[in-house]
């Protein structure tokens, strides 16, 4: 069994945060615990936009604070966000997200983030292994 309190991830190497400071997030779960995905507690900043493409996985989204929207590339679409909205990423679209007031987010990732990621200049997380 695992159980972790989000203030023992604050402050540690599981605690990253954007270099363009937009975001911040804090990670429970990663492929080394052997879940088969990565569980991460989110903050989008107020007034950010973060262009995404995850190339790689597929992630779902859950909000839990917060008032934002996502703006799905492949079609044009722009979708608010706030608390209780849900969205999943399934077909890898590349899309924004921007943040009217903070927005916390309950993300899964499969396949699992390893921790060391940082998105690419496509706005993707490259597929690492456990020893990157």
């Amino acid at each position: 069994m695992i159980v972790k309190q989000l203030s023992e991830i604050v402050g540690t190497e599981n605690d990253v945060k954007a270099e363009n400071g937009n975001w911040a997030s804090r990670r429970f779960l990663l492929k080394k615990d052997g879940m088969g995905f990565s569980f991460h507690d989110t903050t989008i900043f107020a007034g950010t936009e973060t262009y995404i493409w995850y190339k790689y996985h597929l992630e779902a989204v859950y909000c839990v604070a917060g008032e934002g929207e996502i703006e799905d590339l492949e079609t044009g679409i722009t979708h608010p966000i706030s608390d209780g909205t849900m969205y999943a990423l399934n077909g890898n679209e590349r899309h924004y997200l921007r943040a009217r007031k903070d927005m916390r987010l309950i993300c899964v990732f499969n396949p699992p983030l390893t921790g060391a990621e940082v998105h690419d200049e496509d706005g993707a997380y490259p597929l690492l292994s456990d020893s990157a």
